[in-house]
C-alpha cells in the first residue's frame, strides 16, 4: 500500500547548480588567485591528469566532476555513479592547461572523496540482510552547504533521502511538543498552519505517546529510541487502526550496524540515521599527472 509520506529523492544533480556550487566552493580557495600555480606554471601546454582510486569504494562523482573543471578543460569520466571501484581504478581523465587543473584540483578531489565515502557507508548497511523495500534512510545532520550533495550520495549508496530541508514536511519532535504544550496542540497547530498540505510526521517516546498521535490521525511517526522489542509492539498497534497500512513508520535515535537488522524485520518502513553521512570516512582518491 503507498504510504502516506513519500520525500523527494535527489537522484539527479542540475549541470549548472553544480557549477555554481563549485565556484562558491572556489571562491574560498582563490580569493586572489592561486599563488603557486600563477608564480611557477608560465605556458598553457596541455596535460593529462588521471583521477584514480587508491582504495576500493563506491562512486559518486559522474554527475559533478565534469562541472568541476573550468574551460577550456576535458573531463572524461569512467565510472557510473554508484559503481564499486578498486584501488587503482581510473575514475576520469582531465585533459586541458596545467594551471586550472592544478588549481581546482583540490576542491574537485575534497568533494569526491567525501560523496564516495558517503556513498560507500551507505552501501554497507544496504547490503545487510534487510526486507524488501526497507529504507536505509538520511536525516539532516549533513555539512552545512554540502546537503544536496551528500543526499545524492546517500541515493547513489542505495540509501532513500529523508526531507531535505525544513520546507520540505512537517515533523513533530519533542521539542516541538514541549514547546506547544501537548500532542493533541502540537498536531492541531501544525494542521492549522498547513497551508501547503504537508505530510505530518510525529516523533513518539512511548507507545502513549503513539496512541495520542493516531488519535490525531498523524501521517507517520518516527520512533524514537525505542528498543527492537518496543519498536514491534508499536509497528502492531499502528497497523491494526483502519488504514493503519498507509501511516509510515520508521526508527530512529542509537540504532548502529550492529542492530539494523534487529529492527529492520520488527515491519516498520524504514530506518533514519545520522551515521552514513555523519560517520562517513572519505576515501582516497588522487590526481596524476601523465
Amino acid at each position: 500500500m503507498e504510504k502516506r509520506i513519500e520525500f523527494e529523492q535527489i537522484t539527479s544533480l542540475d549541470p549548472d547548480w553544480v557549477r555554481e556550487q563549485i565556484d562558491h566552493f572556489m571562491e574560498e580557495d582563490i580569493p586572489d588567485g592561486d599563488a603557486t600555480t600563477q608564480a611557477t606554471i608560465t605556458e598553457s601546454a596541455p596535460v593529462i591528469s588521471n583521477m584514480l582510486a587508491a582504495e576500493p569504494f563506491v562512486f559518486c562523482g559522474e554527475s559533478i566532476i565534469p562541472y568541476c573543471f573550468p574551460e577550456p578543460c576535458l573531463v572524461d569520466v569512467k565510472k557510473k555513479d554508484g559503481e564499486w571501484v578498486q584501488s587503482g581504478n581510473t575514475l576520469a581523465i582531465i585533459t586541458g592547461p596545467a594551471g586550472p587543473i592544478l588549481t581546482y584540483e583540490r576542491v574537485t578531489l575534497n568533494l569526491i572523496q567525501r560523496l564516495c565515502g558517503i556513498s560507500t557507508e551507505t552501501k554497507k548497511y544496504c547490503d545487510l540482510d534487510l526486507p524488501d523495500h526497507f529504507k536505509v534512510m538520511d536525516t539532516r545532520k549533513t555539512t552545512p552547504g554540502l546537503r544536496k550533495f551528500e543526499k545524492y550520495a546517500v541515493s547513489m549508496g542505495g540509501g532513500w533521502n529523508h526531507r531535505l530541508d525544513l520546507t520540505s514536511g512537517i515533523l513533530i519532535k519533542d521539542n516541538h511538543l514541549q514547546a506547544a504544550g501537548s500532542v493533541k496542540a502540537a498536531i492541531e497547530q501544525s494542521r492549522d498552519q498547513n497551508s501547503n498540505n504537508l505530510p505530518i510526521e510525529l516523533e513518539v517516546d512511548t507507545l502513549d505517546q503513539l496512541r495520542e498521535g493516531l488519535e490525531m490521525n498523524v501521517d507517520g511517526f518516527l520512533l524514537d529510541n525505542m528498543s527492537p522489542e518496543t519498536v514491534k509492539k508499536a509497528v502492531g498497534i499502528i497497523r491494526s487502526v483502519s488504514n493503519g497500512e498507509s501511516i509510515f513508520v520508521e526508527a530512529s535515535g542509537g540504532i548502529n550496524y550492529g542492530s539494523l537488522e534487529s529492527y529492520a524485520w520488527t515491519g516498520i518502513d524504514g530506518v533514519s540515521m545520522s551515521a552514513i553521512t555523519a560517520q562517513a570516512s572519505a576515501v582516497d582518491i588522487k590526481l596524476e599527472f601523465e
